[in-house]
């Protein structure tokens, strides 16, 4: 459809909107602005208005509740496609994923008959214990950009409403109802508002979430410099804004400022702020009806873009939920979602060039048992893989609060490497730590209470109780650590699959500590003491301290990858898939290198002031000069990859675009990130050492040369200047660096602008 027509078709949607709000009575209006269901607003029948179904989450369409409880309706017709999570999707670098990875999360939510999904989540990772990190994508704002992007084209495309969220600076659970989040205007520009302004005007999301906490002193949901000033004003949006659920706090102040829709946890819809109480006030004189009718407005467009009202409604699109399709998408994501840290040389059991991993084939073949007389075969011993850790079996899609869902299935580690390697291979199983059980009933649903204030009831640690259940905890770790080393020292190899779980990468609540839990360090250092070529998994959402690292030879880092985790680690563990992700954020070695520790600006109740600035994740690192375990965009295969003959393609005042080459060196087929980086060396104001502005991910055969250009506009080489209140690009020299992650990029550039 060209520009003319676009237009005209635009024109005609706000008549008709017109019209209908011209027909709606304030009691009509009012209720489709306010949840009259869990996750649904009013319906005007009368009109042919349908009410708008939303629906968790990002992980995946959550199970159904009925309109007004939060348990469970509990039939079979629920059960969907996991997909990997925002973090794991982030660790691909790879945008088309990330646009099929919207597909199906889009397909199945209009497949399930919602009309919006509450994803993607994009806020910045700015400090590594934030309980949510797992549904977030990473630290630096062009990654965010790039991979959230095409996931809002690929929701939006199956007529499904993407709801991008939390709008804005939402980046701790400690007190996040309430918190106040005290950021500067240039770290505000700079960091925490390019992933939503490009949702805003490049992946046109049809829909925005705002968040719990205060901004400024002001509630997200009434906060007027964001929703009207810098939402609607300065990016021109014109879709529909709704409230995290329990978000709004007053009738009036919010009924003032662009906040469309108000969602909440409880079932007395008619008490919300912007129910009968927004009646009153009107009546009252106190709020204009002109403010609902924009609110009105907000959604009625949406609903037509939706295809819900107009002439295209016969022709919404219908979705489909549980495709083989769908499964192998998520397979491919989890695949390239997977980051190989560390893959040194082995003692002798190792596989390609002498490094650990892959396992061979060969290396697992059954060993033929001969007779000592003649040497004949007699029989075969099948080599022993031993899996170890409470995570090899663990299944993650139940848990993490909104995230949770009710997954068709999930391969966990132990399934995925049984199925890959069949029955000549003897794998078993030691579960290696323990998890103490929840003690007691919580009557209460954990999203009915979500809007209290969260206080974690110290018990006496001399008290009886207390020192029954350590009693009982170092009984059950001491036997479940001696099963797992007896089976480590019976086994040709052994695979300790540990990490984090949903007690901790959770909605509501913050990590206290970056430190591995339920005793795994003990259980590394255990294991790695009878059996130095122990292969680590880490299944997590948040970087975990490992003191053992060093010792460990092959490490893999695995987030929540979705249905098919187990199938897609299996592959990369055995060489039939060459690992790709990169990692996207930064590993600090200890929590006590972090700026936030330092700064002391995280998980403090009341107020929260972002003292660091711009510095956030590899930009602090950097600027201090401060080793981390991993870095920032880092990764590794097994081929190699040489990048050579940097140059700058073409320059004029829009862009920059550079061009190089690169080749795979190995014997393997696999995918590199060429990643680029940008520094300022004539600058007025302090700027980061180098700032990731491009990246490509390119797919090679061995022996395979290719030429990648990268792209960067003008924007690339600018920072908020606070005086002028825009983005602006000084005159001067700039490096352009490219590598394959933030502390290797070895080939660079010189430009003048």
């Amino acid at each position: 459809m060209d520009s003319k027509a676009e237009k005209q078709k635009a024109m005609n949607v706000e008549s008709q909107i017109q019209e209908l709000l011209s027909q709606l009575t304030l009691e009509e209006k009012v209720g489709m602005v306010h949840g009259k269901g869990l996750f649904c607003n009013g319906a005007v029948e009368r009109l042919g208005i349908p009410r708008l179904v939303t629906s968790d989450g990002p992980m995946g369409v959550r199970m159904e509740f009925p309109d007004d409880s939060w348990i469970p309706v509990g039939k079979s017709d629920d059960y969907v496609t996991y997909n990997p999570s925002n973090s794991a999707l982030a660790a691909t670098w790879n945008p088309e994923l990330a646009r099929e990875s919207g597909r199906v999360l889009g397909e199945e939510a209009r497949g399930r008959g919602k009309d919006v999904i509450l994803a993607p989540g994009i806020n910045i990772k700015r400090d590594p214990l934030c309980g949510r990190n797992f549904e977030y994508m990473s630290e630096d704002p062009c990654l965010i950009r790039e991979m959230a992007v095409p996931f809002i084209q690929g929701v939006q495309e199956n007529d499904v409403a993407a709801c991008v969220k939390h709008f804005a600076v939402n980046n701790q659970e400690t007190d996040r109802m309430a918190v106040d989040t005290l950021v500067d205007e240039r770290t505000l520009r700079e960091i925490y508002l390019p992933g939503f302004q490009a949702a805003v005007q490049e992946g046109g999301t049809y829909s925005l979430m705002n968040a719990y906490n205060k901004f400024r002193g002001i509630y997200c949901s009434e906060n007027k410099e964001l929703l009207d000033d810098i939402l609607r004003d300065e990016w021109g949006y014109d879709g529909t804004v709704i409230s995290d659920w329990g978000a709004v706090h007053s009738t009036k102040e919010t009924a003032e400022v662009s906040m469309d829709l108000e969602m909440s946890v409880t079932n007395d819809f008619d008490d919300y702020f912007l129910a009968d109480p927004l009646i009153r006030a009107v009546r009252d004189g106190e709020v204009s009806e002109a403010a609902v009718d924009e609110k009105v407005r907000n959604l009625l467009r949406m609903m037509f873009r939706l295809k819900m009202l107009g002439e295209e409604a016969p022709h919404r699109k219908q979705g489909a939920y549980d495709t083989p399709e769908h499964r192998r998408k998520v397979l491919e994501t989890a695949r390239e979602s997977i980051v190989l840290l560390k893959n040194e040389p082995s003692d002798g059991k190792g596989g390609q060039g002498g490094r650990l991993l892959p396992l061979t084939e060969a290396a697992l073949a059954p060993a033929p048992v001969l007779a000592e007389s003649d040497g004949r075969i007699l029989s075969v011993r099948k080599k022993k893989i031993a899996v170890i850790g409470h995570n090899g079996e663990h299944q993650h899609a139940g848990g993490g609060g909104s995230a949770e869902i009710k997954a068709l299935y999930e391969v966990s580690p132990l399934l995925g490497l049984k199925k890959a390697l069949g029955g000549n291979v003897e794998v078993c199983y030691a579960q290696g730590y323990y998890i103490p059980g929840k003690k007691g009933v919580n009557e209460v649903n954990w999203q009915e209470a979500s809007l209290e204030r969260q206080v974690m009831e110290q018990e006496d640690p001399d008290s009886e109780g207390q020192r029954a259940l350590r009693e009982e905890i170092a009984c059950n770790r001491r036997a479940l650590l001696e099963e797992a080393c007896a089976l480590a020292k019976e086994a040709d190899t052994v695979i300790f699959v540990g990490g984090l779980n949903h007690d901790y990468d959770t909605e509501g609540r913050d990590r206290g500590d970056m430190r591995l839990p339920y005793g795994q360090d003990e259980l590394a250092e255990a294991l790695l003491d009878i059996a130095p070529d122990t292969i680590f998994v880490m299944v997590a959402g948040s970087p975990v301290e490992m003191p053992w690292r060093q010792r460990a030879r092959a490490l893999v880092w695995c987030y929540y990858s979705g249905m098919e985790t187990g199938d897609a680690l299996a592959e990369v563990l055995l060489g039939r898939v060459n690992p790709s992700g990169k990692l996207p954020e930064t590993f600090p070695a200890v929590y006590q290198d972090t700026v936030t520790y330092k700064n002391g600006q995280f998980g403090l109740e009341g107020s929260i002031e972002y003292r660091e600035g711009i510095f956030v994740g590899y930009r602090y690192y950097e600027k201090e000069g401060i080793k981390p375990a991993f870095p920032f965009g880092y990764g590794l295969s097994y081929t190699n990859f040489a990048m050579d003959r940097l140059g700058v393609k073409e320059q004029n005042k829009e862009e920059v675009v550079l061009a190089l080459e690169v080749t795979n060196t190995g014997l393997m087929a696999g995918s590199e990130v060429v990643q680029c980086y940008v520094t300022d060396c004539d600058c007025s104001v302090e700027r980061p050492v180098k700032e990731l502005k491009a990246f490509r991910k390119v797919f090679l055969q061995p022996g395979e040369r290719r030429e990648v250009c990268l792209t960067l506009p003008r924007q690339a080489f600018s920072f908020y200047d606070t005086a002028k209140k825009s983005f602006v690009v000084e005159p001067g020299r700039f490096v352009l660096w490219v590598g394959n992650a933030s502390d290797n990029c070895k080939l660079q550039a010189e430009i003048m602008i």
